[in-house]
């Protein structure tokens, strides 16, 4: 546990967590992939005073028929979202299943440098065969397999992060030296199914490594810095989090809140009738938004942080900032994130050293 302040972080993609949720948006679903839409639901949660906000994604689109399917890719809405806001991490879920690591640790490292500390990444997989044919690559078939590619995949851009050391960019204009070479370095990383040379095409990011996030049954903790873990009941979260062996454990939460018009119940009921809310084995809260602060109190007996999925955002998210956060507060059970501060510095992170000069420095020190 990093102290009494209980980390908060909410999934804002699409129009919730129900496959139906755009029925009860306040918008039209051709409103839903506006740059409008995602800087106002980012600046909702950021002034709510959250931790951090993530993106799902993956190559195909969610959802099916006849519910609106289609999304913006999570690292270019994060980076839009990363221009609009000052405090709120940003981590998009970007799969390593199939997209090469090379470029995704780029992506992300430029994420970093445009919110200046801010980002984070969600480890995910791609499950779908139809994913592997929109990369136009041969399926990787099985569990063990994809695991093995998310590993490699954290593996080559936690290397790649570190292959420019922190002062190799040199900028001298009298000299005409834009880098120091000799503090540029290639990784070698040699897997089962490729092999990455490097070093990387940008500068280390601000954080040194971003904050990575993914499931503890799928990575080893030492490539996560927050374990993302389920579990029905507190019991059973408290469990996961015993277990997880990372630096930070965040819970996984389904929220449906009553609101004004509607108990959460009865908003569950009516989207429904159009689709199944899927039992993900995740701890779900349906009701007043008193008993989701008593949950999240005991929770933070066990986790460092919570990740709120809100049934739907129009909906859940205002109940969250009017009720939820504040009451959180006034218990000193949330803190907001400061201005200027990284994301892994609102962990609790320390910024890790660079391998190459710390190795570097050990060689020189024989």
């Amino acid at each position: 546990m990093s102290g009494p302040a209980l980390h908060l972080a909410v999934e804002l993609d699409g129009d919730g967590a129900h496959p139906a949720a755009w029925r009860r948006a306040a918008h039209s679903p051709d409103q839903l992939l506006t740059p409008r839409r995602v800087a106002r639901v980012a600046a909702v949660a950021e002034n709510a005073g959250f931790t951090l906000i993530t993106l799902d994604d993956g190559v195909l689109p969610p959802g099916g028929s006849p519910d609106p399917v289609g999304r913006i890719g999570a690292v270019e809405r994060a980076a839009f979202v990363a221009a609009s806001t000052s405090t709120i991490g940003i981590a998009p879920v970007v799969p390593v299943t199939y997209a090469e690591p090379f470029h995704v640790s780029s992506q992300l490292a430029s994420l970093d440098h445009i919110s200046a500390g801010r980002a984070g990444w969600v480890v995910a997989e791609e499950e779908q065969p139809g994913a592997a044919r929109a990369w136009g690559r041969p399926p990787v078939e099985g569990a063990e397999a994809r695991a093995r590619e998310s590993r490699d995949g954290v593996t080559v851009a936690r290397a790649l992060w570190d292959s420019w050391e922190d002062d190799a960019v040199v900028r001298s204009v009298a000299t005409s030296r834009y880098l120091d070479r000799d503090r540029l370095h290639y990784v070698d990383f040699t897997g089962e199914t490729y092999a990455v040379k490097g070093p990387a095409i940008v500068p280390r990011p601000p954080q040194g490594q971003l904050v990575v996030l993914g499931r503890p049954e799928r990575l080893s903790a030492d490539l996560l810095d927050v374990a993302l873990v389920d579990g029905r009941d507190v019991a059973a979260v408290a469990s996961a989090a015993a277990g997880a062996g990372t630096p930070r454990v965040f819970a996984e939460v389904e929220v449906a809140l009553d609101t004004p018009d509607a108990t959460g119940a009865e908003r569950v009921a009516d989207l429904e009738r159009h689709a199944p809310w899927t039992d993900r084995g995740r701890l779900r809260h349906v009701g007043p938004a008193d008993h989701l602060v008593a949950l999240l109190a005991e929770l933070g007996r066990h986790v460092d942080g919570v990740r709120l999925r809100p049934l739907v955002l129009d909906e859940d998210l205002p109940v969250l900032s009017r009720l939820v956060l504040p009451a959180l507060s006034e218990r000193r059970l949330v803190a907001r994130p400061l201005p200027g501060t990284s994301l892994r510095s609102t962990l609790g992170l320390e910024r890790p050293a660079n391998r190459f000069a710390t190795a570097a420095a050990l060689e020189d020190a024989r």
